[in-house]
């Protein structure tokens, strides 16, 4: 997928648990599992905005597009 999350970044410079995260947006540990291993389909513009309020960071800190090449 060509969209990467580097949730687990965010999580590492808040020295922040994912159970924690979990609990302030109220998403499950699951869900958000899922989320930090780039496996989701889509996220809802609530709960994106929910972790940046709770990490203190903008969406371009957890979402990043990497190009593939096309041949």
């Amino acid at each position: 997928m060509p969209i990467s999350v580097n949730l687990d970044v965010m999580l590492a410079k808040r020295k922040m648990q994912l159970k924690e995260l979990s609990e302030i947006v109220g998403v499950s540990v699951v869900n958000l599992s899922i989320l930090k291993q780039s496996k989701v389909k889509a996220i809802r513009f609530s709960t994106l905005e929910a972790i940046c309020e709770a990490l203190d960071c903008q969406p371009g800190d957890l979402l990043e597009f990497i190009a593939t090449k096309e041949n």
